[in-house]
């Protein structure tokens, strides 16, 4: 809060603002922190998307790779030029009305975790699967959401359906 008019609004603990102090600071940047939970969780929403219904385990699945695929790439090096410059790209964002802004290439993300995967799975895993089965039947899968609640009688529903404009059926 740095950028703030409002000499108050640095100091931790002062409950004693109003809203003037709080439009004097504008919109603040993402912290690092922030970044870092957001791109995590745009490549979980590459591996998972939100409208594709997975069972527990084939999510639970996907989400390991989502981290795999992370932790690998998180920290990619910026892209050169055969000449060794930086690469950058330009971007013309809605916001900004027009302004250009350079963005800078990241390198092309990196798979050696599939072929760590593979190698796990043909030199251990299809050599002796009984240890591996073990550990797979120890994870407490939930049960379905659906099934913990009471299915209502459908003409009990029906009966009190009711439009948006208050009308029942």
């Amino acid at each position: 809060m740095d950028g703030c008019r409002n000499a108050g609004l640095s100091q931790a603990g002062d409950n004693s603002l109003n809203q003037e102090d709080f439009e004097s600071c504008g919109q603040t940047q993402p912290t690092p922190p922030d970044f870092i939970f957001e791109s995590f969780h745009a490549v979980i929403l590459r591996f998972a998307p939100k409208n594709v219904v997975f069972p527990f385990l084939g999510m639970l699945c996907r989400l390991y790779l989502a981290a795999l695929h992370y932790n690998e790439n998180a920290e990619r090096a910026q892209a050169t030029t055969s000449t060794g410059n930086p690469l950058y790209k330009l971007q013309f964002p809605k916001a900004r009305k027009g302004e250009c802004r350079a963005k800078p290439v990241k390198t092309d993300p990196t798979f050696r975790y599939v072929a760590n995967l593979m190698d796990l799975i043909f030199d251990q895993v299809f050599v002796d699967p009984a240890p591996f089965t073990q550990a797979l039947l120890k994870i407490p899968i939930p049960e379905d959401l659906c099934s913990q609640y009471e299915r209502p009688d459908r003409e009990e529903v029906i009966s009190g359906y009711a439009t948006r404009f208050n009308l029942t059926v």
